[in-house]
């Protein structure tokens, strides 16, 4: 199995994201991909995460990393089978494969950010600059809640990615606005594919809700994943799964070690 076989299994062709699209992705450092779930979908989503943290409690996320005034759940690959979209939908992969070529799963987490909580300084998803091209890590923002100016929604600075600099090496603060940034504005249901290296931050949730992602993230098969599939994985999960996303999350039989 290489990445062409796997993608090939996942129904990626070349035409499944137009050149526009390619060329936004390269251009921007981020592509809103609309309609991915349904609200049906999106519904489902939320009531099993809710699930899932009240059955975790004071653990949820722990596999990866929790977070001050967000609730967090980590390795959802394991969790139940209806996360297996997040990392087999055609669109997506397309995207991320644009961005990194040969890739794995780096992690499957969920993030919520409560009322009054939520702000990030602005951040890359590797902690080293890189160069224009040479990129590591590419993620996806599953929007399970419309991402609103009020709600928190993601924001981004269009083209960072380019520069070869993190945001605090540049800014003062990467807590303070930039003056390019924009906010990840769009309904539940969408998917945003961003390269991780773009700089990027949650904002202030001022709703009286929680605002919920899902994030799907991918990385170059020569950098370590940030949850170890290969430590994690249940013989249940992988009986289930198919050669192609046992590529994806680069674990073989002979790997697995629980049930």
């Amino acid at each position: 199995m290489d990445i062409t076989a796997a993608l090939r299994e996942l129904g990626v062709a070349e035409d499944t994201l137009s050149a526009e699209e390619k060329a936004a992705l390269d251009r921007n450092g981020f592509l809103p991909l609309y309609g991915i779930l349904t609200q049906g979908e999106v519904d489902k989503f939320n009531a099993r995460l809710t699930e899932l943290t009240a059955a975790e409690g004071a653990e949820a996320g722990l596999e990866v990393h929790q977070e001050e005034g967000t609730d967090r759940l980590a390795d959802l690959v394991n969790k139940d089978p209806m996360f297996e979209v997040c990392l087999s939908h055609p669109r997506v992969l397309a995207a991320i494969h644009h961005v990194l070529g040969t890739f794995k799963m780096f992690s499957l987490n969920s993030r919520a950010a409560l009322p009054g909580q939520g702000l990030q300084g602005l951040h890359t998803d590797y902690g080293e600059p890189v160069q224009p091209g040479d990129y590591r890590v590419c993620n996806s923002i599953w929007l399970l809640d419309d991402f609103t100016a009020e709600n928190g929604a993601t924001r981004v600075v269009p083209g960072s990615h380019l520069g070869g600099v993190l945001p605090g090496q540049a800014m003062a603060d990467p807590a303070d606005d930039h003056p390019d940034q924009v906010q990840l504005l769009a309904p539940a249901g969408t998917v945003v594919v961003f390269n991780s290296h773009l700089w990027h931050g949650g904002t202030l949730n001022s709703s009286d809700r929680p605002r919920r992602a899902m994030h799907s993230a991918f990385c170059r098969r020569d950098i370590p994943q940030q949850l170890d599939q290969k430590a994690y994985l249940r013989r249940s999960t992988f009986d289930r799964l198919n050669s192609a996303q046992h590529y994806l999350l680069d674990v073989t039989e002979v790997d697995i070690k629980y049930p």
